[in-house]
């Protein structure tokens, strides 16, 4: 487990036993469609905060649209009534600001904390051809345009970016992907399932129960090491490609929230970490738990702002 707690953070927390938590109902503002990565990481949140009695009410409210700019400009022009909302987002974040998708950005908003670590992980059929990344990539040698990628997310939105990435550190011309983008993960896998595409470049979340059910195949996954619930799957560190990626997912609140409203989400996220409801919700959809709260969250998210302008530029992406 992973965590990185400011002091503000630690101090809250120490006092923590002296006073019951005083938030009573969370809203959850998920800025896509029912069933993707974002909307499943608020819900299974909502679920282990409901039912440890960390909270007494939670609700949810999915608002697609614009890429995640609906949500974001709701957000902010509805700031002074949405105390109580958290908005659920991910590293794409990051990405549309630097393509100026939309006017407002992650810096409009008021950043609280990551929770969980994502992985890339590239799926197939189960009866697909391919049992290896070896053999897309020789296969992609062969003729380009025979493979055709699914994608939860626009092109040059982070599935598209992944998959170009581990393209391009496997020695192929990223630019001639075929890439197919479908609105949210879940309608991707969709396309992947009806035979509309040969290869999804998804999270690792999102394939892991129909990989155990024998629908799918996981070619290959971005972490440092093989996933315990999936010990079968390779990582692409193993198939030779030099690639560790992932994708943080996590929550922000309205502008101008105010600093003991922050601390008061911090400390909760914090204990949420500790519940086994968490735990189970956490092992049962596949997540590692990655924790960074306040300035230090400020900070990841400035770093990997440049990693991504670097990656986005070294690929050709704008």
């Amino acid at each position: 487990m992973k965590r990185i707690i400011t002091r503000a953070l630690i101090l809250g927390v120490l006092t923590m036993g002296q006073h019951s938590l005083a938030t009573e109902r969370i809203h959850f503002l998920i800025p896509n469609d029912a069933g993707g990565g974002q909307d499943t990481t608020a819900r299974g949140a909502g679920e282990a905060l409901l039912r440890s009695g960390l909270v007494d009410k939670v609700s949810y409210q999915n608002m697609p649209g614009g890429d995640g700019s609906k949500a974001i400009s709701h957000l902010i022009e509805t700031a002074e009534r949405q105390t109580n909302t958290l908005m659920v987002t991910s590293s794409p974040i990051v990405l549309r600001s630097l393509k100026n998708i939309f006017p407002q950005s992650y810096k409009d908003l008021t950043p609280i904390a990551t929770i969980i670590a994502d992985y890339g992980a590239f799926v197939v059929r189960a009866d697909s051809e391919y049992v290896s990344w070896h053999q897309v990539v020789e296969d992609f040698k062969k003729d380009p345009q025979k493979l055709k990628i699914a994608g939860g997310s626009v092109k040059g939105g982070l599935d598209h970016i992944v998959v170009a990435l581990a393209f391009k550190k496997s020695g192929l011309n990223a630019a001639l992907i075929r890439y197919i983008p479908y609105n949210a993960g879940a309608k991707a896998m969709v396309g992947l399932l009806s035979g509309e595409t040969q290869l999804l470049s998804t999270g690792l979340s999102e394939s892991l129960a129909l990989a155990e059910q024998g629908e799918v195949r996981i070619l290959a996954i971005t972490s440092e090491q093989r996933f315990s619930r999936a010990p079968n799957v390779p990582t692409l560190t193993e198939q030779g490609v030099d690639l560790v990626f992932t994708n943080w997912r996590g929550f922000f609140a309205a502008p101008g929230l105010a600093e003991s409203k922050v601390q008061e989400y911090h400390e909760l996220l914090y204990k949420m970490y500790e519940t086994p409801e968490w735990e189970e919700i956490r092992l049962r959809m596949g997540w590692s738990n990655l924790y960074i709260a306040g300035e230090d969250f400020v900070d990841y998210l400035s770093k990997q702002e440049q990693e991504m302008a670097a990656l986005m530029a070294e690929l050709g992406i704008r």
